[in-house]
């Protein structure tokens, strides 16, 4: 086997998530099992860079997370609840430790694809738990504690003077969280395609963004059953043209694979095939207007069959 000593899609993936502990809930460690057992039998942990999850750090949370809220939740995870007070988020000990990885890790693949030493490293796939994309200002709820993808474009921004940021989330769930974050803000281009009506009930076509951020909010709901026929539609004609009118210096995916066919947590009806096209799409927006960068954020994904197959699809069309 001849392994590219110049790999330009970098993986974190880290044994450490699997301490958050979470019962019987769907969220739960053997999502990250099965991950790691299809990046073995698939040859894909040969040929990727893997690199080093960290924690992020209290200022890299605080700049999309309320200071009041980092300390409620931190005091409840410490006082050892069971779940969060602000929200259907089950959480345990050594919850803080590993959502605080979950968030760093993007940070972590924004310093890989920014090295000045590694170049050739362009794009990155985060296999992170707990999720991100619920997750406001001052709320985790729908499983997340932090806003992982949120965590990162801000720190993209705010070390490397990225200017311009677009996320496409295309977790079956409309990503409530991101959106709150930068509803105002007029450099981060935040796109969510999603089943409604379904949880959390947000993400219609009218939420567009206030203020300077008008416009920077773009939403496609659409109904239980929906395929790639109408998934793909709303991406090609109305998201990548928002992207290309935009010119983001980095793309940015909520990859969540309850959007597959058979999740037990959705009713969308995507296929693998379905996540390499979509991946391939995005790559030649990167190729166009951000120098080849992106990075994909593991989201949701409640089959462990259907989510080991959506990333593997996914991941080998990043690499």
């Amino acid at each position: 086997m001849i392994i590219d000593p110049h790999p330009e899609l970098a993986l974190v993936l880290d044994q450490l998530f699997t301490q958050h502990i979470t019962g019987e809930h769907p969220e739960h460690f053997s999502r990250y099992l099965a991950l790691t057992k299809m990046f073995e039998t698939s040859g894909l942990s040969t040929r990727l860079k893997k690199i080093e999850s960290r924690m992020a750090t209290f200022e890299d949370l605080t700049a999309v997370h309320d200071k009041r809220y980092l300390t409620l939740a931190q005091r409840e995870i410490e006082s050892n609840f069971q779940q969060l007070s602000t929200g259907d988020t089950a959480v345990c000990p050594d919850s803080w430790l590993v959502a605080s990885h979950a968030a760093g890790s993007v940070c972590a693949a924004v310093d890989e694809v920014y090295s000045e030493t590694h170049t050739y490293t362009k794009r990155a796939f985060c296999a992170v738990r707990p999720p991100g994309h619920h997750a406001t200002p001052d709320r985790g709820m729908g499983f997340c504690i932090f806003n992982n993808i949120a965590v990162g474009a801000r720190y993209a921004q705010q070390k490397y003077g990225v200017g311009k940021v677009a996320i496409l989330d295309w977790d079956v769930h409309h990503g409530n969280g991101t959106q709150d974050i930068f509803y105002e803000d007029e450099t981060v281009l935040f796109c969510s395609v999603h089943q409604s009506p379904w949880y959390p009930g947000t993400g219609m076509l009218e939420e567009l963004g206030s203020g300077k951020g008008r416009g920077f909010t773009l939403n496609a709901p659409l109904p239980a059953g929906s395929d790639m026929t109408q998934i793909g539609d709303k991406i090609d004609a109305k998201f990548l043209t928002a992207m290309r009118k935009f010119s983001p210096e980095l793309i940015m995916i909520s990859a969540g694979f309850d959007s597959r066919l058979g999740d037990p947590l959705g009713k969308f009806r995507l296929l693998d095939e379905d996540y390499r096209t979509l991946t391939n799409w995005l790559r030649k927006i990167a190729e166009e207007f951000s120098d080849g960068r992106l990075i994909s954020v593991l989201e949701g994904g409640y089959s462990l069959e259907g989510l080991a197959a959506g990333v593997q699809a996914h991941v080998e069309a990043l690499e």
